[in-house]
């Protein structure tokens, strides 16, 4: 496997940060570990990285301070990862820039997962022109939202609060990010107006809003887009290849067969 992402794990208990190093280094990522923010920041200045994953609970800074400091200063993904499980300190890692929140413990499978999904949403996705997932395409270019190629008509809120997700997809955004993207002080905390605008969202674009299939809520938390594509993209890639190689594979043969047939000491031919 080729070396790939550089990911740096700030981590100050060393049993988790070996258990995160081992796991990403046998995917095949480069890993460098700090220990407490000096070095984080040490770090930081020497290599460029393309994700973080940050423990909350460092000897000396607090957590959310530091995860403030670094994505502002450097923009570069970041997951917590924390044994903090209430609700109130994910929202909070969340509004203080995280991209993804991890709880300890957790198994190699959902670490690689979560790094992958980082890692996706930081690339040049985030400057197509239109996404699809499912049946959902966003045109970013026409302000344009379709379902199944029919137009879905959408307010200016509602497309804006589309958009919004669409451009974070897989990633939750708080109550508080959206509103604040969406209305500025104007929505003074008032979580009342989004929770309408999404309503209409759901009864415009889900087979079911009960059960939806592209915008998820996270309870207390916020609101997530899915990530799930339709067959395009790379997943074309990945067919075409398969095809080629079935086709490679049939022209051997049919090759093999004509010149058997040509050739005369092929034949039994002793002459």
């Amino acid at each position: 496997m080729t070396i790939r992402e550089k990911i740096l794990i700030v981590e100050d208990e060393f049993s988790i940060s070996n258990f995160m190093k081992t796991v990403l280094e046998g995917d095949g990522y480069t890993v460098e570990v700090a220990t407490c923010a000096a070095q984080a920041r040490a770090a930081l200045e020497k290599m460029e990285f393309s994700a973080m994953l940050l423990d909350l609970g460092l000897p000396d800074a607090d957590g959310l301070e530091l995860l403030r400091e670094l994505r502002q200063r450097y923009g570069l993904p970041v997951i917590v990862v924390s044994a903090r499980t209430e609700e109130s300190e994910k929202v909070a890692a969340l509004d203080s820039g995280a991209d993804d929140y991890i709880t300890k413990p957790f198994g190699s499978p959902e670490l690689l997962a979560r790094i992958r999904a980082a890692l996706r949403r930081a690339g040049p996705a985030a400057n197509l022109s239109a996404f699809t997932t499912g049946e959902l395409t966003i045109d970013y270019d026409k302000h344009l939202v379709t379902l199944a190629g029919q137009p879905v008509h959408l307010t200016a809120n509602e497309y804006r609060l589309v958009e919004l997700l669409s451009r974070s997809a897989g990633k939750v955004l708080t109550y508080d990010r959206i509103s604040e993207a969406m209305w500025g002080d104007a929505a003074g905390g008032n979580s009342q107006l989004l929770r309408v605008n999404m309503a209409n969202i759901r009864r415009k674009i889900e087979k079911n809003p009960a059960q939806p299939e592209y915008i998820f809520t996270e309870t207390g938390i916020g609101y997530r887009m899915s990530n799930a594509r339709s067959l395009m993209q790379s997943d074309m890639v990945i067919v075409c290849m398969i095809v080629i190689g079935v086709i490679g594979i049939l022209m051997d043969k049919i090759l093999g067969a004509i010149f058997t047939a040509i050739t005369p000491w092929n034949k039994g031919n002793t002459k």
